[in-house]
């Protein structure tokens, strides 16, 4: 077999394995395969949009040497940023919510980039929020970009132009569900476009968090801020409404809490043998809510956006787990 050899480690971008889930999915109709996006070399599906949108503003000269990007980040966006600016040797700012776990910062100041630590809590235009923050820093910053995930349409374009097509490719068409979480939504909405334009028929089902906005917003067009309340879940669900969500993709939405992802990570370790993060714990619970929908021949694909490393102190740790009220089996 001929092995290729690689330039350097953006090069592995991509081409994430499908694989089959047989016992936590036991109880669904049909067929369920999860797509590994912690198999990227920054172990997530972020490491797609962060080579894209800094390979367009380089094309465009809006990236100079020396240049540094800016950017609002629960962690894995800013670990792709990171992963690029060293290999391009650009200088890299992040802005990260209280929320973050003290692994996932120590991930990001070992790829050398300049953290800022902002309340979770204070409502986004409150200007220490981390949306706030980094915008400011941008603005203060001469020769950066702020890369702006939640808004920028080419979180959308990158999965369009990569994620969709290899589910297609990889399920050989076959595919008739697609489950995923929804956050800055860059992931559904471009990845569920690419779907739509080969079979309209494919369901677009979006995870959305206990304490977010985005499925009543999406089922209302309201923006209904008591709905809002803190929850534990990171990179899934918002208090605002990401411009970077194409809702008219995405067909139904499903909900859902804390405790119930937390098992469903924790079983995906122990029953599959797969390593994942909370939000994809998060994507089988809300594929597991919405189970009686499906068709007996359904061919689903989940996909999981990270990898259960940057979890190790929050949903792996059993005390952590203790702390929340919740259960250890």
């Amino acid at each position: 077999m001929k092995h290729k050899i690689y330039n350097n480690i953006l090069e592995l971008i991509g081409q994430t394995p499908i694989v089959k889930l047989n016992k936590i999915t036991k109880d669904v109709p049909g067929e369920v395969y999860a797509k590994l996006e912690m198999f990227n070399p920054g172990h997530s599906a972020k490491d797609r949009i962060a080579k894209y949108i800094i390979e367009k503003a380089e094309e465009e000269g809006k990236l100079k040497p020396g240049a540094t990007i800016v950017e609002t980040t629960s962690g894995n966006t800013g670990f792709a940023i990171a992963i690029n600016a060293v290999v391009k040797g650009y200088k890299c700012i992040l802005a990260v919510s209280d929320k973050t776990k003290e692994d996932k910062i120590a991930f990001l100041k070992a790829m050398g980039a300049e953290v800022h630590i902002c309340p979770a809590s204070v409502p986004p235009e409150d200007p220490r929020s981390y949306y706030e923050t980094a915008r400011r820093i941008a603005e203060e910053t001469p020769n950066s970009i702020y890369i702006n995930q939640y808004f920028n349409e080419r979180n959308i374009e990158a999965h369009y132009a990569s994620t969709g097509p290899e589910i297609w490719e990889q399920t050989d068409g076959k595919i008739t569900h697609l489950f995923a979480c929804s956050g800055t939504g860059g992931t559904i909405s471009g990845t569920a476009r690419y779907l739509k334009e080969k079979n309209p028929n494919i369901k677009i089902i979006g995870v959305d968090a206990d304490g977010s906005v985005i499925k009543h917003y999406h089922e209302t067009g309201e923006l209904d801020k008591s709905l809002i309340h803190s929850y534990q879940i990171e990179g899934l669900g918002k208090n605002l409404i990401p411009g970077a969500t194409d809702f008219s993709v995405i067909d139904e939405y499903v909900k859902v809490n804390d405790e119930q992802s937390a098992y469903r990570t924790r079983e995906l370790a122990r029953e599959e043998g797969i390593m994942a993060g909370y939000t994809s714990g998060a994507v089988i619970q809300g594929l597991l809510q919405y189970k009686d929908k499906l068709p007996k021949d359904a061919f689903s694909v989940v996909i999981f956006p990270d990898h259960g490393s940057r979890y190790m102190t929050k949903v792996f740790n059993d005390d952590w787990m203790k702390s929340q009220g919740f259960k250890i089996d």
